[in-house]
């Protein structure tokens, strides 16, 4: 089976035959017919190798293979004039339509500049990204095409601040929430409350969680097409995306119960000391445990970060999206998790400027008040509070939501420009030219 799909555009079926090892390296396109006469001339040798590969010479012919290759050979050479001379190795040949000479066979943009840049027909260039270009792409997608990763990302937020505001209304006690900042609360007390903390911060995380991967799915659309250069409207992301709805929801349900069965592991032990016994050290267990089951749940939640994108794009199954995940993360997890940890806090400092004011006036229509609810470490959350800071989660939501989506999806086409040339196919479906069938990478 292959393993490498190809990229297909959204809203399209792939075409069949098509992958990356569908057809095996070409010459490049500019590579001089070997039947045609070499061009002569004084600087010229009989036997030319191609222009586009071989390195500077200073002088006709060609080098002994048993001498040591010249300074600059491979290289780059210094400006100014060289050891063997203003035509030697070490200035390269300067004259009309040598290396280095402007317009030369041999030269590339008229001097030794590096390879010419990547096709940029998008958001990215076409070729490996860096930590930055991640970064403005995904922001990139989100200015240029607002209108769609705006009204996408609100009703995603809407519907999942929704339950989370529910859940915390119905559910969150406040008087466990001031047992924790009582100083003089007994064991039990602070057991209590902190069950019932974890099991509300549980809910909002998994509520985030849905949140989080289903806007990622539903915008990948956005962003596969923003590379492209072309635009998606949120009606034509709709309805590439219905499809394989069922299967994302398969895939948030799979990943929960990932989740949860991890942290159930390791609560446990603590758990059980805890009702046999008691004490202070069965509550020490459950918190390590619980910290420990948490770092192995980041970990899998990381190697099964780009599972999304794979669903959505490449049209697989649940399993096969996560075996493709793991695949692309494989040799690459202190990366990705670095990038998405950026992107991440970057998102979230954001928003946070936006929900820190309405954090503020929902204290001001409680009771007590703002300096109440200073003072008393949350003060009472009613539903007014819980519906104020609703709307500013809201809308920090718009903004968190596009930019780590924007940066999961830019990192699946990262990992498989860099594992798969995905960047050859990219640029044939955008209509760039030179990357036309058969084009080897780096040529």
């Amino acid at each position: 089976m292959n393993d490498t799909p190809g990229w297909a555009s959204p809203g399209s079926a792939p075409s069949e035959g098509q992958g990356p090892d569908a057809s095996g390296p070409a010459e490049p396109a500019d590579r001089p017919n070997p039947e045609q006469p070499a061009p002569q001339g004084p600087n010229w040798s009989k036997e030319q190798p191609p222009s586009q590969w071989s390195a500077p010479t200073g002088r006709p012919g060609t080098p002994d293979p048993g001498q040591a290759p010249p300074p600059g050979w491979g290289a780059p050479p210094p400006a100014g004039p060289g050891p063997h001379g203003p035509g030697g190795y070490g200035g390269g040949y300067a004259g009309p339509g040598g290396y280095g000479g402007p317009g030369g066979p041999g030269s590339w943009g008229g001097g030794w500049g590096g390879p010419p840049p990547a096709a940029k027909p998008g958001v990215i260039p076409l070729r490996p990204l860096g930590v930055g270009e991640i970064l403005d792409g995904a922001v990139s997608t989100m200015r240029t095409h607002w209108r769609t990763v705006l009204g996408i990302a609100l009703t995603v937020a809407v519907l999942t601040e929704v339950v989370a505001v529910l859940v915390q209304g119905f559910f969150l006690d406040s008087s466990s929430a001031a047992a924790l900042s009582d100083p003089s609360a007994t064991l039990d007390e602070l057991t209590a409350a902190m069950g019932d903390s974890l099991l509300n911060s549980g809910v909002v995380f998994v509520v985030t969680l849905i949140g989080t991967v289903a806007a990622t799915a539903l915008l990948t659309t956005v962003t596969s097409r923003a590379v492209l250069g072309t635009s998606v409207t949120a009606a034509e992301a709709w309805r590439d995306a219905r499809p394989q709805i069922l299967r994302l929801f398969g895939l948030i349900c799979l990943l929960l119960l990932i989740t949860v069965l991890v942290i159930t592991v390791g609560a446990v032990p603590g758990l059980v000391m805890t009702a046999a016994v008691g004490g202070g050290g069965a509550v020490a267990l459950t918190v390590l445990g619980i910290i420990g089951a948490g770092l192995v749940a980041l970990w899998l939640m990381v190697r099964y970060s780009l599972a999304s994108p794979a669903l959505m794009l490449e049209k697989q199954g649940v399993f096969r999206a996560l075996s493709r995940s793991a695949k692309l993360v494989r040799g690459s997890w202190w990366r990705i998790f670095g990038i998405q940890l950026l992107a991440t806090i970057i998102a979230n400092v954001v928003a946070s400027i936006i929900i820190i004011p309405f954090t503020f006036i929902a204290a001001a229509f409680t009771g007590d008040g703002v300096t109440g609810f200073l003072n008393s470490a949350g003060g009472d959350i009613g539903w007014t509070f819980l519906i104020i800071t609703g709307i500013g989660a809201v809308i920090g939501a718009m903004i968190t939501y596009p930019i780590t989506a924007g940066v999961t999806v830019l990192l699946y086409i990262d990992q498989r420009i860099r594992r798969e040339a995905l960047d050859l196919e990219l640029g044939r479906a955008a209509g760039v030219q030179g990357y036309g069938p058969g084009t080897v990478p780096g040529s």
